[in-house]
């Protein structure tokens, strides 16, 4: 489902290396789609978001406007909010994949519902792929009800993504979780909890995230500066914390791609996050006459976060990479991408405008294994998912602050840049660890004395 922000070409990237089934027959479906006006689709694009941070972040001008904005934006956010709860979704219901009792029930409705035009047929494949490559890596589990956990938690995704190619759900600039009368945040955490191998999963430095739920607790502002690996990161975070930071799992904000918001198949996941949408850098030139509305529509989003921080007590994960990371093109190793230095230091500024204590800290996450991206950035809304079982890792390093690496440094941009490559470092030296407990099967023997590892949940 996920998140970030690129900015312009000022990237650092880690100098240091990292250290270092069974298959089961199905059937598929064929389509036969009418062809006629049943057949037929109109796609409503949403307005969300991705902001372009090289012509919207780093002037001090935007700053100065948010601030005289906050009071008129504060003033509609609830009414946002609660209307986009509230209205969603308010047409008599199916019960074609809700009554399935075995997996060709599933596989035979999809069908149905393409050759009644009621599905475009791109959706319906879609969703017969998600399907098996759900089912494939929960059997991997091994988990003795997985035909059960399978049935049920695919049941529920294939309604809810079908409710929403019927009415479409429009997500506003500030997305929060929908948990009534259907709780979002609840079916993602089902869905994708078999996909997680928790014996070889860890939790880097709990203590930490003890230390950030006080700073909340306390009014202050934290801000996650991390990596980004898949679609699921939202539900490793919060199903890594669930047991011992319910608050944080269920409070933080992540800032989110327009992709999330608009391909059906990962839709209903991101209405159960609390989401800041914007739109990509990557994408922003993919159709010039929509170029200036995106931008407009970012500039809102900047507004959202700005009046979000000064309420304090919130938590904001993005990654400022500008996208998910993808293994080495040679080597085939994975590894954080690079930070833009732009995007890190107008996430501080906005922070420090705030008018409310805030804090940085480094995050990383390692969960590719279980839904990894495509091999390169793609154009087209609707990448195919592969899923598989494996364990993940989620840790965080101690705040960094900006100010005192400027003041040993003279020039603001070169505090800027040595910020950000701070930051970048713990991310990766983090990772390092992760992959040496999970991949290099170290498990909590991978810790070191800046970062312990841990499975709260055993």
């Amino acid at each position: 489902m996920i998140f970030s922000i690129p900015s312009s070409t000022q990237r650092y990237s880690c100098s240091t290396a990292p250290r270092v089934s069974s298959s089961h027959s199905f059937s598929r479906v064929s389509y036969s789609v009418n062809s006629g006006g049943g057949g037929a689709r109109r796609w409503s694009r949403c307005s969300c978001l991705l902001l372009c941070a090289s012509n919207l972040w780093g002037r001090g001008e935007m700053l100065d406007e948010i601030k005289s904005s906050s009071s008129r934006t504060a003033a509609s956010a609830a009414a946002v909010a609660s209307s986009s709860a509230s209205d969603q979704h308010e047409i008599s219901p199916s019960r074609t994949f809700l009554d399935a009792r075995t997996e060709q029930d599933l596989l035979l409705g999809i069908q149905k519902e393409a050759e009644a035009g009621r599905l475009p047929i791109n959706v319906a494949q879609g969703m017969e792929e998600l399907y098996h490559s759900y089912r494939n890596a929960v059997f991997k589990s091994g988990h003795p009800k997985s035909n059960e956990i399978v049935l049920s938690n695919m049941a529920v995704v294939l309604d809810r993504i079908f409710l929403d190619v019927r009415d479409p759900f429009q997500f506003e600039p500030y997305h929060k979780a929908i948990r009534e009368p259907f709780d979002y945040y609840v079916f993602g955490q089902n869905y994708i909890r078999p996909l997680l191998d928790f014996r070889t999963s860890f939790l880097g430095n709990i203590s930490l995230f003890d230390e950030i739920e006080k700073k909340l607790e306390q009014g202050e502002n934290v801000i996650l500066i991390s990596n980004h690996q898949t679609e699921a990161d939202p539900a490793v975070i919060a199903l890594l914390l669930e047991s011992t930071n319910p608050f944080i799992a269920e409070n933080m904000i992540y800032v989110a791609g327009d992709r999330v918001v608009m391909d059906p198949l990962c839709k209903p996941f991101s209405m159960g996050r609390n989401l800041l949408c914007v739109y990509s850098k990557k994408h922003m030139n993919d159709d010039p006459e929509l170029i200036d509305m995106k931008k407009r529509a970012n500039t809102k989003s900047l507004k959202e976060m700005a009046v979000l921080l000064r309420g304090g007590s919130k938590i904001i994960w993005i990654a400022p990479s500008g996208g998910r990371d993808r293994p080495h093109p040679i080597t085939k190793e994975w590894y954080p991408a690079p930070f833009d230095a732009s995007s890190v230091d107008n996430m501080r500024r906005l922070s420090e405008h705030a008018g409310v204590p805030g804090h940085v800290y480094p995050l990383a996450i390692l969960c590719h294994e279980i839904m990894p991206p495509p091999l390169q950035v793609e154009k087209e809304i609707g990448e195919k998912r592969v899923i598989s079982f494996h364990g993940v890792g989620v840790s965080v390093a101690p705040s960094i602050n900006y100010h005192e690496i400027a003041s040993a440094l003279g020039d603001p941009e070169e505090a800027k840049i040595a910020y950000t490559e701070s930051l970048y470092s713990s991310v990766c030296e983090q990772y390092t660890v992760l992959k040496s407990a999970i991949h290099g099967k170290q498990g909590l023997k991978a810790s070191i004395p800046i970062i312990s590892l841990s499975q709260p949940w055993q």
